[in-house]
């Protein structure tokens, strides 16, 4: 059973050792196939969520707190903002910035996610949009520098994993 409430408030949030709030983010990803001619073609997508008020473009993130892991916040946060389900990946980095709406700092990580289900009905479906775009598109569209970072390193790894998979397959 899925919660179909999210989260409020601060009183479990965390926050490191210089009093920075810790917040956690997912990159949540597919695979869409495509058959061109005889060629399938397997192109990622990653899913951007609009923030509360509509103005901008993101992926889910939010407060890491008290009572759960790292991986259980990223995947809290994809389920409320973005209405996914999925595997959390390794971690793609961490990032230091300030957030412009409160001006504090925050601590912010980022992984992967990838989507074993888009749910019809979630927490935050009435204030958000979300949309399946590719990486260029996404890269366009997301409004926070430390994200478009997170992005470029997951598609660095993708690519990593793609050539380490195309010299596995000459190799055969």
């Amino acid at each position: 059973m899925v919660c179909l409430v999210s989260r409020t408030g601060r009183h479990l949030q965390r926050y490191n050792e210089n009093g920075r709030r810790l917040v956690v983010g997912c990159i949540p990803y597919r695979f869409k196939r495509e058959e061109i001619g005889k060629a399938i073609n397997n192109q990622v997508e990653v899913l951007v969520i609009s923030s509360q008020k509509g103005q901008h473009m993101m992926f889910p993130k939010g407060g890491w707190e008290l009572d759960e892991s790292l991986i259980e916040a990223a995947c809290r946060e994809s389920h409320e903002e973005a209405g996914v389900l999925g595997n959390v990946e390794d971690e793609l980095g961490k990032w230091r910035f300030k957030s412009k709406s409160h001006g504090i700092y925050h601590e912010g990580y980022m992984f992967p996610l990838f989507v074993t289900e888009q749910l019809d009905l979630w927490p935050e479906q009435n204030v958000r949009k979300r949309i399946w775009m590719n990486l260029a598109e996404a890269r366009e569209v997301c409004k926070h520098w430390w994200m478009k970072e997170a992005l470029d390193r997951f598609v660095n790894r993708l690519s990593s994993v793609e050539l380490v998979e195309k010299t596995f397959q000459l190799n055969l």
